[in-house]
């Protein structure tokens, strides 16, 4: 029987009446493929262009200004370059309107580390909402696997990863003449990017840069690399409700060879007792009705057993990534960029 979010219980009323306008997941790739270039391909067919801008104008709608404003804030924009490749990344600055050194949420926009802009109506909406709770945000918008983001090239792993990287060390060195507190910086990201906000963090980690960062916190993080799995059982019960991961598209367009590797900074839910060693304070969100929601859970787990100070939560009631539908559910969004903003002072904490 195929399934009916208007009938699924576990949802929060406003979600079954949002995910029934939809005749199909919002966000699906096509069947398994055998290699990059054969994703590249399909992900690049003029239906599923047309299928993105489609998408692209539906984020667009939230970005409601009497739900998120502007006022009161400073919005920018920077243009940096990303090493080792030497390649332009841009950077969407938000804080409020103030002289005072605020803390700083590293914001990993999502897209499966294949599509997707922080320059998209929901992330300028999202990044304002965190912004308003009295942080800096500042949003990097990485090399896609897939679609360009706002720059125009694409590229598989390890591209979007140093560009993650390299963003946080400009802000991190920059910090004076963005008003933060250097000693205050949160890596933060959803779906892929909360992937890479996970992979970033061992990456300060080898390069010996973990005094850098403060904490981090991953929502609805997209780690496994492979779905279904049995170990996994909501990436089953929860396939197709906003999203579909029964496919092999995402390894083959970001990098099959690090999946095989069984690389962790590609896929962390790889990462062993020793790769996590040294991760700051991290929080874990994760969506009930979402079929990511265990590996999140997982790799909470995972932490633990590593012996990082770790929590996790589960946002009851919602699918993936529900934050980023601001004007929809804005209480819910609301609580959980209080939530970022409460884990940087969490995350400042001895005990």
């Amino acid at each position: 029987m195929p399934y009916r979010s208007e009938e699924d219980l576990r949802l929060d009323p406003r979600s079954r009446e949002f995910l029934s306008q939809f005749d199909a997941p919002l966000f699906k790739q096509s069947a398994n493929v055998s290699s990059r270039e054969e994703a590249l391909a399909i992900g690049n067919r003029p239906e599923a262009v047309a299928q993105r801008e489609t998408t692209a104008e539906l984020l667009e709608l939230m970005d409601v200004e009497a739900v998120t404003p502007s006022e009161g804030l400073r919005i920018d924009t920077r243009e940096i370059l990303s090493q080792p490749d030497g390649n332009s990344i841009n950077l969407q600055i938000m804080r409020p309107d103030t002289e005072e050194i605020l803390p700083c949420v590293y914001y990993i926009h999502g897209g499966g580390m294949m599509e997707g802009s922080c320059f998209w109506g929901n992330y300028r909406a999202w990044g304002k909402l965190i912004a308003h709770t009295g942080v800096c945000v500042v949003m990097v918008d990485f090399r896609n696997c897939l679609a360009p983001s706002s720059v125009p090239e694409v590229a598989p792993y390890p591209a979007g990863l140093n560009d993650c990287v390299s963003g946080f060390h400009w802000v991190y060195d920059n910090a004076d003449s963005l008003g933060v507190d250097s000693s205050r910086l949160l890596i933060a990201g959803e779906s892929g990017g909360g992937n890479l906000a996970i992979a970033t963090t061992m990456s300060l980690i080898r390069s010996g840069n973990a005094d850098r960062q403060l904490g981090l916190y991953a929502l609805c993080p997209f780690i496994a690399g492979q779905w279904p799995q049995d170990v996994l059982p909501s990436s089953r019960e929860n396939e197709g409700i906003l999203i579909s991961v029964h496919h092999n598209h995402a390894a083959h367009a970001y990098g099959q060879a690090a999946f095989e590797q069984q690389d962790p900074l590609a896929w962390p839910l790889f990462a062993s007792a020793a790769d996590l060693s040294g991760f700051p304070p991290t929080m874990i969100s994760v969506n009930e009705c979402d079929p990511l929601r265990d590996e999140g859970i997982a790799f909470y787990r995972h932490l633990l057993a590593a012996g990082v100070r770790a929590q996790c939560r589960q946002v009851m009631g919602t699918f993936h990534a529900n934050e980023l539908f601001v004007p929809l559910f804005a209480d819910i969004c609301r609580t959980t960029a209080r939530d970022i903003r409460g884990w940087i002072d969490e995350s400042s904490t001895h005990i």
